[in-house]
């Protein structure tokens, strides 16, 4: 059967696909390559969208003059989007599961018309309060749960020897997502005011939504409910990844959304800079696949362990440029330590499926092919629903890297403690690693990680 005859069926059928076998390299080659990457592409267009409107109050915040609100209140208003995409991850990471990846995609990018609708009926009454800010503010999480639905969605069409670049590359899709708003949203409220950083978003959300109906698919291999799904909170390593993923991933989305509101308040003198803001996401998207790619060479424990060793230099590096109010220093470390998130994010990303696989095959012989593929199955759901919640804990580093700018800055006027408490965080994030996935000689030649020590 072709891809277009598999197509075909799918539709006939809702699109649902039933003999799905990736792992399967003559599968794969003939049909499931076309439809993993068809699949792929609209998963990124969504989940990209997902990220612009999660985000977009990194740019709103700081064009909010007009409001007279404080740096710390500004600061409120980046955090609480944070906070609610990181809170609905979890429902969000069972949801393609129990309703088909392609349907949940469908809703969860017409959801995405709430907070642009919202924010722009806000900015549009000079009376709006800050409470009300603060709510149509939180809105806008319902796009940070779209990365942990379209992940978990993805990691079922790739064979596992794939998933660090194909995942890589679905990440990176919607990572970019916070460089396109700090990129355009200058440009757009500029010309056209504050309330098109809403309204510009709704044709392309709605593109979205139809993309996904039609060209989309559900995976009945995919289906488990999310009461088998939270099993896997009782796993040691979910919570192990779940604490490093706030290291990478937290980071991330914290220094990003953060950036435009640090260089105003931090160099007020350098405001009109914050049109460059968007490099710091371009770079840590971009880079993300780079970090899947050495991991799936080299080991996802050793590069996130080396990655974590410099993302504390790095962050010293910009505490020096804010000590030294030396711009150019501060800029460029900066997008050295997002650039550093993004290599994390592909690392930690890679160990999820290897580790879990790995615990799935663990006493089960390859010979036996048939319960060599029903242990590889269950790993792959176990995975799934682990990034479900290693994503939505990891997220919440957005949340605390923005209030601990804004209340550094609140109490001290600078935002040199807040950095200090980030370097520490890193160094013990660089234990863990190696203590839990790099301490024995076999674990640390592992290529993919295929062993955990706890």
């Amino acid at each position: 059967m072709t891809v277009t005859d598999a197509t075909r069926t799918a539709a006939a059928r809702g699109r649902w696909i039933s003999d799905w076998r990736p792992d399967d390299p003559g599968f794969w080659e003939s049909r499931g390559k076309g439809v993993a990457r068809r699949n792929l592409i609209f998963s990124i267009l969504a989940e990209h969208l997902g990220f612009t409107l999660w985000t977009v109050w990194s740019i709103v915040a700081v064009k909010l003059g007009a409001y007279k609100f404080s740096t710390d209140q500004l600061f409120w208003l980046v955090s609480l989007p944070n906070l609610v995409g990181s809170t609905l991850r979890l429902p969000y990471t069972f949801a393609p599961a129990k309703f088909g990846g392609r349907n949940w995609t469908v809703v969860s990018a017409l959801l995405l018309l709430i907070p642009a609708v919202l924010l722009a009926i806000a900015v549009s009454d000079p009376g709006t309060p800050y409470w009300a800010f603060l709510l149509i503010a939180a809105t806008a999480g319902l796009g940070g749960g779209n990365f942990a639905s379209s992940m978990a969605n993805i990691t079922y069409f790739y064979p596992e020897r794939r998933q660090g670049w194909a995942l890589g590359l679905n990440a990176a899709g919607g990572n970019i997502g916070v460089s396109s708003v700090q990129l355009v949203m200058p440009l757009v409220i500029a010309g056209f005011g504050l309330a098109a950083a809403g309204l510009f978003w709704v044709p392309f959300v709605l593109v979205a939504a139809v993309g996904a109906f039609f060209f989309m698919d559900n995976l009945t291999t995919a289906k488990a409910s999310a009461r088998e799904q939270l099993k896997i909170a009782g796993r040691a390593q979910t919570w192990i990844m779940s604490f490093l993923y706030i290291g990478t991933f937290g980071s991330f989305i914290g220094y990003t959304t953060a950036f435009p509101l640090l260089i105003k308040s931090q160099f007020p003198e350098h405001t009109s800079a914050v049109t460059w803001a968007f490099l710091g996401a371009l770079v840590g998207s971009l880079i993300r696949p780079l970090g899947g790619r050495l991991s799936d060479r080299l080991g996802g424990g050793r590069v996130t362990l080396w990655n974590f060793g410099a993302m504390g230099v790095a962050v010293a590096l910009v505490g020096a440029g804010v000590s030294m109010h030396n711009f150019t220093f501060f800029f460029a470390s900066y997008l050295v330590l997002v650039s550093l998130t993004g290599v994390g994010n592909g690392s930690t990303y890679r160990m999820i499926p290897a580790i879990f696989r790995a615990k799935a095959v663990e006493g089960v012989s390859p010979e036996d092919r048939a319960a060599y593929d029903a242990a590889v199955a269950s790993g792959k759901r176990d995975s799934s629903a682990a990034i479900g919640i290693i994503s939505a804990i990891g997220a919440f580093g957005g949340f605390f890297i923005n209030r601990g700018f804004g209340t550094s800055i609140a109490a001290t006027g600078g935002a040199g403690a807040a950095l200090a408490a980030f370097a520490c965080f890193y160094v013990l994030c660089a234990g863990l690693t190696w203590f839990c996935y790099l301490r024995t000689v076999g674990a640390r030649l592992a290529p993919s990680l295929a062993t955990a020590r706890v």
